[in-house]
């Protein structure tokens, strides 16, 4: 095998684990224990409002607009409060029971293990995400995926998140990998592609529903795992 990589940051989140489905699966669940019919007419409606308000207060995230509390907090109180549920400790104990829900599920995106297998024999393979730390590493077990990892680098640990610049520096300096040496795998333009690109790290972009690019051309694009294995 030729090629100048040895170091590989995968995110986890909709890269590798399939976190759209799992998650609505575990939202699923909630909506039919907690009785959130009584308000809402579907699961489905009662998904369809709280996705697009998950995911803006996700970007608010990584750019550092809001803490992690708050995004815990206002993601459920937006869709709790239309039913008159504004209660802080409800909400808390809601989404711990949520998050040990998801830890459970273990679909992940197609050819992922097998694109694991292949590349663990030639590269020295990282998780760089902005997930929270008790619960990614539960993920990775569950999906039988710890081993295959030298180390997990959090947005936690480094204080910061994709994709400021900081915190691929603090993944590199932590796995001893050189930049010219590294790549990014992900599926978030934003925060993988963008943020790797202006760390001067070459970037595969997981894109399977084919999505325009912006302001930066990723150095490799893909729309299945398994077209990585013709670039590594």
């Amino acid at each position: 095998m030729t090629t100048k990589y040895k170091s590989i940051f995968f995110d986890f989140d909709d890269t590798l684990w399939d976190t759209f489905h799992n998650n609505k699966e575990c939202l699923k669940e909630i909506f039919a224990d907690y009785h959130f019919d009584r308000h809402y007419d579907s699961f489905e409606t009662f998904f369809q409002i709280y996705m697009p308000y998950n995911l803006s207060l996700w970007a608010k995230y990584r750019n550092g607009e809001i803490d992690r509390q708050t995004l815990i907090i206002e993601r459920l109180l937006y869709v709790l409060r239309p039913m008159g549920i504004t209660d802080r400790a409800y909400i808390l104990k809601l989404n711990d029971d949520f998050l040990q829900r998801t830890v459970n599920q273990s679909r992940l995106i197609p050819g992922a293990i097998e694109l694991l297998d292949y590349l663990r024999p030639f590269y020295r393979l990282f998780i760089l995400s902005n997930g929270f730390r008790e619960i990614q590493s539960q993920k990775l077990q569950h999906a039988g995926m710890t081993s295959y990892f030298e180390k997990i680098i959090l947005s936690e640990d480094a204080k910061i998140q994709k994709p400021h610049k900081e915190i691929f520096d603090y993944a590199l300096k932590n796995t001893n990998s050189r930049r010219n040496e590294s790549i990014l795998i992900g599926d978030s333009y934003e925060a993988d592609i963008e943020g790797a690109a202006k760390s001067h790290i070459d970037q595969i972009w997981y894109n399977p529903e084919n999505l325009p690019y912006k302001t930066v051309i990723p150095t490799y694009q893909v729309r299945s795992l398994d077209e990585i294995m013709q670039f590594l």
